[in-house]
Formats: C-alpha cells, structure tokens, sequence
C-alpha cells in the first residue's frame, strides 16, 4: 500500500470505545492488542480534506493474514516424531507420553512401526499413540503422514524432525559406495527440507501455531568427523538450514511457527555403537556417550517448555555441551572416569 499523506488529522473514539481517549489522543497502552485485530473498527482518522474516514483497526486486521494469529498452545500436545521406531526418537515418544502428551511415530517399515507401538503402549499405559510408515525421502510419504496426524489428531503443536542416516557405515569416504552415500545425503539432507516444508505448511495455517525442531549430529558444530564425513556434512547442513528457515520465516512475517535445533549429544544407539571399532571412538563413547532414555529425560522437558512458557524465539536445545564434555573427559584423563562403559577399551 502506497504510504497515505494526511495533512491534518485527528483520532476520534467510537462510544464504548476503551482504544484512546478524546482528551488525549493517546492510545490506551494497557489495551489488549488482540483488539486492534478486530474486524470491528475501534478508531478512525479524520480528514479535513475528504469525507473518508479511514480505520486503521479495520486496515490492519484485513493486512494480518490467518498464519499470524496464534491461540495460547497449553498442555497436553500432539507430538509428531519422524524415526520414532527405535533409538532416539523413540525414547523422546516414550517421554512425551508419559508427560500426558499425544504422539505420531513413523518409520520405513512397517514392522518397526507397529513393534514399536506395542512396546511404547506396554511401557508407559498410554493408549494415544499412533504411527504410520513413511520415507522422508519421499515428498508423497511426507504428505501423507501430514494427512495421517490430521485425521488422527486435527494439529500438530510440536514437530520433531529425527529420522536419519549413517548407512551404518564408518570408512573413508573414498571407500564409500554410491548407494551409502545416496542414503546419506537423501535421508539427512533432503528428507529434513521436505519434512520442514511440510511441517511449515501444516502449522502456519493453524490457530495454536507449532514448533518444529532439527536434531543436529557430530558434525554440526563444524568439527571433523573422519569415517563418517557425509554424515558430517549432513548434520553442519541441518544447522544452516535451520538459521535460514527461521530467516524465511521472519522476512515472511511468520509469527506462528518457530523452527529450533535439538542437539542429543552422544547416544548409545545402533546408529554410533556401530563404529565403535577403533580406540580413539571407543574411548569417546566410553566419555561422552549415553543411553537415549537418559537424553530423553533431559530434552522432552526443555522442549515442553517452549510452547509452556509462550516462547516465540528459536532455541537451540542441548544435551552435551561443550563444558559437560570437557568436564567428562578431563575427569577421564585425571581420575579414569567412565572407563569400558558401554566396550572395552585396549
């Protein structure tokens, strides 16, 4: 809209009107702002030059479109967990549902889903829990478990992007075969844009809004990660994707869905105990590692938080960090701390 001189104006209330005072002129800042949003218009300018009135109220709730208005996002929520079969993303399903919250996990396989769900019913008594196959490679399979968490839950409040690859192999990349390396990148890589994509889509056009979180891995702080580099580059690419979403976002004027960064650290999962295979890996599992269901415990709470506490700021969660790990490594070379934890070292 082309900026609008007014040479000479003045505010005049509308009766019952608490928005400004005619003696004034002043807006009443202890006013809720969810009125000015209001399609009933509160105020209006006056112009000498013409008979128009112009509400301003009226303008501003017809330039705010649906995906910014957001409902207060209360507990319980509906949780939507990418690779939730098995390892962490199982682990955080088993959390949320203790904490009374609704849960959706998929996986590749069929069979993991519905094992997983069983087990996830027996564990913790809840019967709120649903799952469904599903490729995050694949634009369709992520449109359908869309589809799915809707018929199944109406809205999703916090979306967890989790599924990942190692192609369970740690070698030189020069040893590498087209087919891991392809697994890799798709799965971490491009099956994380097309989940956020989605989850985008979803959330924006929903009263309460969502929040959408990224599990980093060894490589997103920018270090090395030998044996495993397409894994790292992956996981340095889920940071920056992050950083850029959330760009996009604000240049859009998305107020209502925040996209964070979940950063579980080490975890003793099938995924990293298969390259325990050398001393200096084994001596940082040993150190550094530990069990999902104790990353859980830590994480579902932090991420809980955020839509508890009304929080529109992305986040960058984390389990490990830089001085834990220090901490534990140098209680290691001192004290001989944690020692043959999880392998026996040479």
């Amino acid at each position: 809209m082309a900026e609008m001189s007014v040479p000479t104006a003045s505010l005049q209330s509308f009766p019952k009107s608490p928005l400004c005072s005619p003696s004034t002129r002043k807006f009443n800042s202890s006013y809720d702002r969810s009125t000015i949003l209001s399609p009933i218009p509160r105020f209006c300018l006056i112009s000498k030059y013409n008979s128009f009135r112009f509400c301003a109220a009226a303008v501003k709730a017809a330039s705010s479109p649906r995906r910014n208005t957001k409902e207060p996002m209360l507990p319980p929520y509906n949780v939507l967990i990418t690779g939730g079969s098995k390892g962490i993303g199982y682990a955080l399903a088993k959390e949320f549902l203790k904490a009374g919250d609704s849960v959706i996990i998929c996986s590749r396989s069929d069979e993991r889903v519905v094992s997983a769900l069983d087990k996830l019913r027996v564990e913790t008594g809840k019967q709120h829990v649903w799952g469904t196959k599903c490729d995050v490679r694949e634009g369709d399979d992520v449109k359908n478990l869309v589809a799915f968490a809707k018929q199944k839950l109406k809205y999703i409040d916090i979306w967890i992007n989790n599924a990942g690859s190692n192609a369970y192999s740690f070698k030189p990349l020069a040893e590498a075969s087209d087919e891991d390396l392809i697994q890799v990148v798709t799965t971490n890589t491009l099956g994380l844009m097309i989940c956020c994509r989605e989850a985008i889509n979803l959330m924006q056009n929903q009263p309460r809004g969502g929040h959408i979180f990224n599990i980093d891995g060894a490589g997103s702080d920018g270090r090395p990660t030998p044996r495993f580099a397409a894994y790292g580059a992956t996981k340095r690419s889920v940071v920056h994707l992050t950083k850029s979403l959330q760009a996009e976002l604000e240049m859009q004027d998305v107020k209502n869905v925040i996209v964070h960064n979940l950063s579980p650290g080490m975890v003793t999962t099938d995924l990293l105990m298969s390259g325990a295979n050398t001393k200096q890996a084994k001596f940082f599992i040993n150190v550094l590692a530990e069990p999902a269901d104790v990353v859980a415990e830590y994480l579902v709470p932090n991420i809980r938080s955020i839509p508890t506490n009304g929080s529109t700021k992305a986040t960058y969660i984390r389990f490990l960090t830089g001085l834990k790990a220090y901490s534990q490594i140098f209680s290691r070379i001192a004290f001989g701390a944690r020692r043959n934890r999880y392998v026996l070292e040479d």
